[in-house]
């Protein structure tokens, strides 16, 4: 086989690996393929520019790491409560705020109750949360550029996290997929995980707004810890007893 040939099968394993693990990095690329790093980076742009796959700082991720049909079921699935806890973090929220608000149907529902606010300033990578915010006046909306994830609108590259941390916020409005019993907070996707905790770094409060449903569950990857939160706002707590554990904790709890 030739090396065009090597190439392409290489880089269509390269994709299928993604594809099913979701996230890959430079090293495991140049121990898998028996490649240097140099090819191996030249792969994972060439996939990028095709659509195949996001670059990151360090690797590469899939275009959709959530299933779409999963993700379809959450914009309908507790939006009531969702809709609760929108208003419970608008209230929260003072007029003249700057704010980096994460992406997902809880986020969509917050960008949704923020319209009672007035002067704020907001960074997101959500097209979709970005399109809500951008019908008030008074507010000033700031996004990344990058590859449109079409499942939920997100916006990435692989510099998305260099470009949050040239902003200070006064909030991270923030939600996840799970949180364990023991108050690790984790999500499906590298590359929000990285987005996100760059914006925790940047920020004077965090609030994590999550429905009841994410407790007891455990993500992909682990963004850290109810220690790294200020502010928790739910619908309902949960009913075996792993609250208590955050009772030690300086973290106030809105439902």
């Amino acid at each position: 086989m030739n090396e065009e040939g090597k190439k392409q099968r290489r880089q269509a394993a390269l994709i299928h690996y993604i594809e099913q693990n979701n996230y890959i990095s430079v090293e495991e690329i140049t121990e898998l393929f028996s490649v240097t790093t140099q090819t191996a980076r030249r792969d994972v742009i060439a996939l990028e520019a095709i659509g195949k796959i996001r670059r990151l700082h360090g690797g590469a991720a899939s275009i959709t790491s959530i299933d779409p049909l999963t993700y379809r079921a959450r914009r309908v699935e507790n939006a009531a409560q969702k809709a609760r806890i929108g208003k419970i973090v608008a209230d929260i929220i003072p007029d003249g705020a700057a704010l980096f608000i994460d992406t997902g149907t809880t986020c969509e529902a917050i960008a949704t109750a923020l319209a009672s606010r007035r002067d704020l300033r907001i960074v997101t990578y959500s097209l979709r949360v970005a399109t809500i915010l951008c019908e008030s006046p008074t507010f000033t909306v700031a996004v990344p550029g990058g590859f449109v994830r079409s499942i939920d609108g997100g916006v990435f590259r692989e510099d998305t996290a260099q470009y949050i941390r040239k902003f200070k916020f006064d909030y991270a409005v923030i939600s996840v997929s799970g949180i364990d019993k023991d108050g690790d907070i984790c999500d499906d996707d590298h590359a929000e995980v990285a987005a996100v905790s760059a914006a925790l770094l940047q920020s004077e409060r965090t609030i994590l707004a999550v429905d009841s449903s994410k407790f007891g569950k455990r993500a992909l990857v682990k963004l850290g810890t109810l220690d790294d939160v200020d502010i928790l706002v739910t619908d309902a707590l949960p009913n075996d007893g792993s609250a208590s554990k955050w009772a030690n904790k300086s973290l106030k709890i809105h439902t």
